[in-house]
Parts: C-alpha cells; sequence; structure tokens
C-alpha cells in the first residue's frame, strides 16, 4: 500500500473544481493513482477519477472529477 503522505502535495483536490483535472508524471502509475483517488476520498470528493496517460511526453496519471 503506498505512503499517503509521501504522496499527499501533489494532489491539489481542495483547488480542483468540476470539470477540471491535472496531471501528476510518474513512473509507478498504479501506486499513484491509488494515492490520488485516496487523497480524494481524504478530500471529501466522491466524484474523482484517474486515467493512465501520456502528456508532453511524460507518462503520468490523469486525476479529474
Amino acid at each position: 500500500m503506498p505512503s499517503t503522505t509521501r504522496y499527499s502535495n501533489l494532489f491539489p483536490w481542495s483547488r480542483t473544481e468540476r470539470g477540471q483535472g491535472f496531471f501528476v508524471p510518474c513512473i509507478n502509475t498504479d501506486e499513484v493513482r491509488q494515492a490520488g483517488l485516496n487523497e480524494a476520498l481524504r478530500n471529501r470528493i466522491m466524484n474523482a477519477k484517474a486515467y493512465v496517460a501520456i502528456k508532453d511526453g511524460k507518462i503520468g496519471v490523469w486525476f479529474s472529477r
């Protein structure tokens, strides 16, 4: 299980409104995806979604709500 304290500052859920999203570049997409969705639940965001994506040639996870 990923350490959420290690990732908690990567996810700007409090500043993300409905219809918006953000990209987190990473190598271990499964770990970051799970940590991001867990952080969304801690922020009481129930409609969060996470997709493995490539942006500007970098692999990572696109989070949206």
